[in-house]
């Protein structure tokens, strides 16, 4: 049986890696940043809004609710994108206490 390498580190670890890899990319940072701007989004507006495919925009949005950092609501044939506050937080705190967790080497090379 193959084991999955992510599974051999701690569960926060992989989270903290989720949430990287899904801000690892620019269109996600603008599509995160529009939907933070506007506090709700459909689809279709944004698309209007970035020099993206609709195909392209769909695979991002895939990717950041992959993640957790966003959620979206059918609503006929629209579906509505906007921050999911919980999981927001929840990223924020998690790599910010990496960042934190670095202490100032006095020698490095």
């Amino acid at each position: 049986m193959i084991e999955n390498k992510n599974s051999q580190f701690a569960k926060k670890t992989n989270l903290v890696s989720g949430y990287a890899k899904a801000l690892s990319h620019p269109a996600r940072i603008a599509i995160l940043r529009l939907l933070i701007k506007k506090n709700a989004c459909i689809c279709g507006d944004i698309v209007d809004e970035l020099p993206l495919s609709q195909s392209t925009v769909s695979q991002h949005l895939k990717e950041l609710k992959k993640a957790g950092l966003i959620k979206g609501d059918i609503s006929g044939v629209k579906v509505c994108y906007c921050i999911n506050e919980l999981e927001w937080k929840k990223a924020q705190k998690m790599i910010q206490e990496l960042f934190e967790s670095y202490q100032s080497l006095t020698s490095c090379c």
